[in-house]
This record gives C-alpha cells, sequence and structure tokens, in this order.
C-alpha cells in the first residue's frame, strides 16, 4: 500500500500553458496531475538554483582588498613603481 499524500491543491496556470499541458497529457494518456508532478522532478534542481527573493533583496557583499603583498612583481624581477 502507498503511503502517498493526496492533498488537493488548486494551481492557477497561463491558459496557453495549460492547453499544453492538457494536449500532453492526452497525447500520453496520464492525467494533468502527473504530467505536472514529472515536470517537478525533472525541473527542480534548476528550479532550486534560482535566487529566491531574499537573495536578490540583499546587498552584494563587499569585494575583499587584495594585500599589497599578493600583487606579483613583473617578470623582469623588477618592482612596480
Amino acid at each position: 500500500m502507498s503511503s502517498t499524500d493526496h492533498r488537493k491543491q488548486s494551481l492557477y496556470f497561463p491558459e496557453d500553458m495549460l492547453e499544453e499541458i492538457q494536449r500532453e497529457a492526452t497525447r500520453q494518456d496520464r492525467s494533468l496531475s502527473w504530467i505536472v508532478q514529472q515536470a517537478w522532478k525533472v525541473a527542480r534542481g534548476d528550479i532550486r538554483k534560482m535566487p529566491s527573493v531574499n537573495d536578490v533583496l540583499t546587498p552584494a557583499p563587499k569585494p575583499v582588498p587584495v594585500p599589497v603583498a599578493a600583487v606579483a612583481a613583473p617578470p623582469d624581477g623588477e618592482p612596480k613603481p
């Protein structure tokens, strides 16, 4: 027996996207729910890479200054002016 949680949830799609999902569900003889679940499984890794709203609103970190000693001398061995 499956222990899958079958909760109802309303999702809203733009009309053209919903029609495309319906065509694919018909082509595969699957439910709309099954198509959306498979799409999520395929795309979730990419979606998790997207920044959240909080990531976008936080300021970028300040650049770390490079110590002068870390700057390489010119190839001829003379110090930089």
